[in-house]
């Protein structure tokens, strides 16, 4: 079953929607046409009992000016570019700095502050949401007119699948990802640092003070950032270690073990629960980021659960930050003649 109705409205009198799949077992997914944004994915424990397990938000003015990019899908550039500038074939492109001199997540208003038209279906058990957005030439300074469609899935096994789409009419970047904030105990329970974490990365991008890569890739070996066995995130997040300090705990990219098929990256487990979510995807990287900066002073999350540091992690597929300006790493950079298609999927189990 999937629900349409009304969220609330933009400043400009447009009207938010929230489409809510809703599988045979009363699990659900629910995302706004704001941001194309995930509100709630709502999944069972081990004892069978539902819970949200993402942080997000009860309205729209909170989407809008709260930070954090809750839940959103971020366009047309997920994570950093350096001094807000990058070149193609030799032309510079100027982008707004939103971060200091950088420029984060698509820029002043990128992709989690447009709304997305939507579209809905059901195939078989399987319950779709097609979310689109055209992106004008030189929207945010990006070049190219960017035709976008994200879709949601969502099927009786509480598989969530995002597929990533898009073509352009001239040579850009992209990097397209979803932000949400993963709490496997419930989005209002223990703070993140309780959950085992298991990654398939050898090595994660160097950065700097300011979460820029140095182009020197870091083996995580005999490092806080090993998770090829699994170990619980808690374990060295605030070991004296300069780039967990300079994330003030992890908000690193790691480079995957990629063979550029949708395969198994990652697994989160809350023991508690018993709720675990296996990460699969086709991107060559992953920045894992245990909300350190979340500002607590800001309006509170859903049923007025107050934002605390450390509530959640994001598990944002990706390419590398700053590959604009990084020819060693993999390319972000989409031709006319390409289609950009990129798969993550979500598979919650107990």
């Amino acid at each position: 079953m999937i629900k349409r109705e009304v969220f609330g409205k933009m400043p400009s009198g447009e009207e938010v929607y929230a489409y809510t799949l809703v599988n045979a077992f009363g699990s659900s997914v629910k995302v706004i046409s704001l941001g194309a944004t995930l509100v709630s994915i709502n999944v069972p424990d081990k004892n069978g009992q539902l819970a949200d397990v993402i942080c997000g938000y009860d309205d729209v003015n909170s989407y809008l000016t709260n930070g954090g990019y809750q839940g959103a899908i971020i366009g047309r550039f997920g994570n950093r570019i350096k001094s807000s500038k990058f070149s193609i074939d030799g032309v510079e492109y100027k982008l707004y700095n939103n971060e200091g001199e950088n420029h984060l997540h698509g820029g002043k208003e990128g992709f989690d502050k447009k709304l997305w038209d939507a579209k809905y279906y059901e195939i078989g058990t399987t319950l779709y949401l097609e979310m689109s957005y055209f992106s004008k030439d030189m929207e945010e300074g990006y070049p190219g007119n960017l035709s976008v469609k994200v879709i949601y899935s969502f099927d009786h096994n509480n598989t969530l699948k995002i597929n990533y789409l898009a073509s352009t009419d001239k040579k850009t970047v992209l990097n397209l990802t979803n932000h949400a904030y993963f709490n496997l105990g419930g989005f209002g329970s223990s703070k993140i640092t309780s959950h085992k974490l298991w990654l398939d990365a050898d090595k994660i991008s160097e950065i700097d003070e300011h979460l820029i890569p140095t182009g020197k890739e870091l083996y995580v070996e005999n490092t806080p950032f090993d998770f090829r066995t699994e170990k619980l995130i808690g374990k060295h997040i605030d070991a004296d270690d300069a780039q967990l300090k300079f994330g003030q705990g992890y908000d690193h990219n790691y480079i995957l073990n990629s063979d550029g098929t949708v395969k198994h990256i990652a697994t989160l487990t809350d023991t508690y629960s018993g709720r675990s979510m296996r990460v699969y995807t086709n991107q060559p990287c992953v920045q894992i980021y245990t909300a350190n900066c979340i500002d607590e002073s800001e309006s509170p999350f859903k049923n007025n659960t107050p934002q605390k540091k450390r509530c959640a992690v994001c598990m944002e597929t990706q390419h590398a930050p700053d590959s604009p300006n990084r020819p060693e790493f993999p390319s972000c950079i989409l031709d006319p003649s390409e289609i950009y298609n990129f798969t993550t999927v979500f598979e919650f189990v107990r």
